[in-house]
């Protein structure tokens, strides 16, 4: 799963834009070049040149002007969206090209991406008389459709013509105006020295250009377009490396790709006036991850990560995440700094063992990751919620024991009942376990630049630095062990122990507390859904509250079953509260018709009109963030809301009406009718946000 990332999911913080109302999808213009004004954008025809001889061909284009902020569509229009189209009507011995389309533009929207045009976009296509076309003035008609789409997605249509003279070439017209760039943008065929290779793996496609004469790339400006939909990924970030005769470039496959393709037909955009077209064989194979661009620009050789990573670790000692750990095991040296020196020698080798053991086990998971083709770094684990859920709950609670709620003795350092009761080996093994997890969250100096480094690096460099991080962590505890005498600089045992045992759980509940503020931005709906962090932060909170109540449980009656199986319980319940989480209820929804509306108000339930089409941008963001959500799915199930779907991906004259009487004339539009039979519809904003639809059902479908 991709992070979704994970996010911020939606861009879009514009306000949404109300448009006047049409009862039917008007054309426009008369049968003329135009320019002819249709809602939200100007079309028109024009050519170079009005004459056309018999045997030659005439340049021409469809220019499209939009408003601020509106767009049209490339041919492959990306996550959603049509290019224009134009049908034409022509006289006998003319015939006309297919539309072509200059290099687009990425315009995002949310989690989705779109390819396409903004302000000004020029279309050319080229006539060509017969050698037998007869001497004369001839008419051409041409039917023309597009989307111009911001928040919401209109479509458009305007009847266009020309009327050309057929007789002898005049002068040649040198291309200007709109027509004119977007000649010198089509995308060229790739030069004679290039060449193009795929390798695609399972969930990355590798694009690797070689060439003596495309020079001078700036990587940073690179950007792929398919000319297939569904082959790539559209919004995710097209990597690209420097190669000494041309560039690479990473693009993840499209979740919905169980197949490779034969072949990847595709344009390259090098810079906003150079682009080029190919179609190239895809090779199977595994595709590495990108290198970590900051890494290999820092200069660090092998032997200098390997030195970074072991004094990085020991600084990661005096980190809040790890000193309140070997400061407890530093306790420890200091209450047995009587045994003998083999037995503490011992203990120290055991835990770092259990270092090195936790360090190898993290680096085992890394390389399987990218293996696999993901990309994963230190800490990768707080990028999983239920991780988080767990470590902060376990610092917590171990958070409490130190401040003296109860006592579970120092060995609670070990993980587990059994382990926790330990002061031998087990114990020691252990605690180098919980430091290394409880290292994951923070980074030392000398650290970034080192892991940074190996995680671009072959398995064997990867396994020395991290090995050489884990020795570096371990070093403090291991030389007191191995030199008994340092620990006598130490105090004396005594009841400042314990007072100093209170004061390190301020810097682990400190910790917890910002575990919790990172799970709740994992979990934050962004601009559509703010509470939605906040309400996963209270549901973790509430976790450390059952987990409080489970301590005092076993402060109040200690030592006894009874309280341990009543504490295990609690702490059962304490994590199932964050880490429950309810599906996806799935709601079907029937096609619209005015029958099944009446039909439903009839019957006093309310209803909700999701109008939508497949080329609407805005529709599939508020359908992916809001409609699919489980607690909307959950309220329109439990308050029996008839949900129909209309879909205007084709015209459809009865949605048209609807939309107009509603005051509409475009997608997305949401309307619900409430329950009561004479009440008037509803109509929510283009852009949807989960809170404001759930009021908007509590306020108009009455249990």
């Amino acid at each position: 799963m991709k992070i979704r990332t994970y996010l911020s999911i939606l861009l879009v913080a514009m306000c949404a834009i109300a448009t006047s109302a049409q009862a039917q999808l008007t054309t426009v213009g008369d049968g003329g070049p135009g320019p002819v004004k249709a809602q939200h954008l100007t079309a028109e025809l024009v050519t170079l040149g009005s004459t056309i001889a018999p045997g030659s061909t005439l340049q021409a284009g469809l220019v499209l002007t939009m408003e601020q902020h509106w767009h049209v569509y490339w041919v492959n229009a990306g996550d959603s969206g049509e290019p224009p189209h134009i049908k034409w009507t022509l006289p006998p011995g003319l015939s006309v090209g297919p539309l072509q389309f200059p290099a687009p533009s990425r315009l995002p929207l949310g989690p989705l991406m779109d390819f396409g045009y903004e302000d000004t976009a020029a279309f050319p296509f080229t006539f060509t008389a017969s050698p037998k076309m007869k001497p004369g003035q001839v008419h051409v008609d041409a039917l023309t459709d597009w989307l111009v789409c911001a928040q919401v997605c209109i479509p458009g249509k305007a009847h266009l013509g020309l009327t050309l003279m057929v007789g002898p070439a005049g002068a040649p017209v040198a291309p200007a105006g709109a027509l004119g760039e977007a000649l010198s943008l089509l995308p060229k065929p790739l030069p004679a020295d290039a060449q193009v290779t795929v390798l695609g793996g399972k969930k990355l496609l590798a694009i690797t250009l070689k060439s003596s004469s495309i020079t001078n790339v700036n990587v940073d400006d690179v950007e792929f377009y398919p000319y297939d939909i569904d082959e790539i990924a559209n919004a995710a970030d097209q990597d690209v490396t420097a190669t000494p005769d041309g560039f690479q470039m990473r693009i993840a496959r499209a979740d919905e790709k169980a197949k490779l393709p034969k072949e990847l037909h595709g344009l390259l955009k090098l810079s906003d006036t150079e682009s080029y077209e190919f179609t190239s064989a895809v090779v199977p194979g595994e595709v590495a991850p990108a290198p970590v661009k900051h890494a290999v620009a820092s200069g660090v050789t092998t032997l200098g990560a390997i030195g970074l990573a072991f004094f990085g670790g020991i600084i990661l000692n005096l980190m809040p995440c790890v000193f309140p750990v070997l400061f407890l095991k530093g306790l420890a040296l200091v209450q047995s700094s009587g045994e003998e020196r083999k037995e503490l020698r011992r203990h120290g080798l055991v835990y770092t063992l259990g270092i090195l053991v936790s360090f190898w086990a993290i680096v085992g998971v890394l390389l399987i990751l990218r293996a696999g083709g993901s990309q994963a770094g230190w800490g990768f684990q707080l990028q999983s919620p239920a991780f988080i859920v767990v470590l902060a709950s376990f610092i917590f609670f171990f958070a409490l024991s130190l401040a003296g709620m109860f006592d579970i003795g120092l060995s609670l350092t070990s993980v587990g009942g059994e382990l926790a009761q330990k002061q031998g080996y087990t114990g020691s093994f252990f605690t180098g376990v919980l430091a290394t997890v409880v290292a994951t969250p923070c980074t030392a100096p000398l650290m970034g630049a080192a892991i940074g480094f190996a995680l671009v690096q072959p398995a064997w460099i990867t396994f020395a630095i991290f090995t050489a991080l884990a020795l570096g962590l371990a070093m403090p505890y291991l030389l007191l062990s191995f030199q008994p005498a340092w620990t006598k600089i130490l105090p004396r045992p005594g009841a400042w122990m314990e007072i100093l045992k209170q004061l390190t759980a301020v810097p682990l509940f400190g910790t917890a507390i910002w575990l919790a503020y990172v799970y709740g931005s994992l979990n934050s709906g962004g601009a559509t859904d703010p509470s939605e962090g906040v309400y996963k932060l209270s549901l973790l909170l509430g976790c450390f509250l059952v987990l409080a109540v489970a301590g005092w449980v076993l402060g109040k009656w200690p030592a006894k079953w009874g309280s341990f199986a009543a504490a295990v319980a609690l702490i059962a319940v304490a994590l199932a509260v964050p880490l429950y989480q309810p599906k996806d209820t799935n709601l079907v929804w029937a096609p619209y018709s005015q029958g099944a509306l009446d039909a439903a108000r009839k019957d006093g339930k309310p209803v909700f009109i999701d109008f939508t089409a497949a080329w609407c941008l805005s529709c599939q963001v508020n359908e992916k963030l809001v409609l699919h959500a489980a607690d909307v799915q959950k309220q329109l199930s439990d308050r029996n809301v008839v949900l129909l779907r209309a879909d205007w991906t084709k015209y459809d004259p009865e949605i048209t009406k609807e939309l107009a009487s509603l005051g509409r004339s475009g997608v997305p539009t949401y309307v619900i009718y409430p329950s009561a039979k004479d009440a008037a519809p509803d109509v929510l904003p283009e852009l949807l946000e989960k809170g404001l639809v759930l009021d908007a059902i509590k306020r108009d479908a009455v249990k």
